[in-house]
């Protein structure tokens, strides 16, 4: 019997990770199961020692990762690129975001704002202030706790506008994606997958790391509101 192949990875990548390793153990007969949690926790354990095969997260916290020794030399590779992108609750005004000026005339109406923890959270914020908003919109920001998917907080009544990546907004219920952040404004996220120098079985794990950077990965990460490195 085949073990299963044990990965961890920030919440971003959780939706992709789980049809692609349906497609892996149906198609490769491969068992593969990904553990998901807010990426800062994911590195935390990584870091005390936790005991997988697989990892995938934004590409800083990898080469962070790898730097310190959690990662096999050479495994780590680029997967895709997921978008930030803007959302509102369901049933309430799009606002425009054709331009900077545009942006900026939503973050200046809107009441609260949602926004995630890891990477993309800290660019939204070091983005505000590079428009010079952190003092007109800095006590309307109100940051999702780990693991929480800022969209809730639009569903929930607690936001009025949210930004977070593509994948882990556009299929929460009551939540209305309204599109990427224009022009220089834009936020994106690298994220790389790389066995762990935990793996018992480092072999099979990077029989599946090649798997998770086949073609067929590529399209159902695009499929998600991801691109491969590669289209620009």
């Amino acid at each position: 019997m085949n073990r299963e192949i044990s990965g961890l990875s920030s919440m971003a990548t959780r939706p992709i990770l789980a049809e692609l390793s349906e497609h892996i153990r149906l198609t490769h007969g491969i068992p593969v199961r990904f553990e998901a949690a807010g990426g800062v926790e994911i590195a935390r354990r990584v870091r005390e020692g936790v005991t997988a095969d697989l990892l995938v997260l934004a590409g800083g916290a990898m080469a962070a990762l790898e730097k310190e020794g959690h990662l096999l030399a050479g495994t780590v590779r680029p997967l895709w690129i997921s978008q930030v992108v803007a959302a509102v609750p369901e049933g309430t005004p799009v606002p425009a975001l054709g331009s900077a000026s545009d942006l900026r005339a939503a973050l200046l109406s809107a009441k609260k704002i949602a926004y995630s923890t890891g990477p993309s959270g800290t660019a939204l914020v070091e983005l505000i202030d590079r428009l010079d908003l952190t003092d007109l919109i800095g006590p309307r920001l109100l940051q999702a706790p780990p693991g929480v998917p800022a969209g809730t907080l639009l569903s929930s009544g607690r936001a009025d506008l949210a930004f977070q990546q593509h994948s882990e907004l556009m299929d929460l219920p009551g939540v209305l994606v309204a599109g990427p952040l224009p022009g220089d404004t834009a936020i994106s996220s690298l994220f790389s997958a790389g066995v762990l120098t935990s793996s018992t079985h480092p072999t099979r794990a990077r029989e599946v790391l090649d798997l998770l950077g086949s073609d067929a990965a590529t399209k159902a990460a695009r499929a998600r509101g991801m691109r491969a490195p590669e289209d620009g």
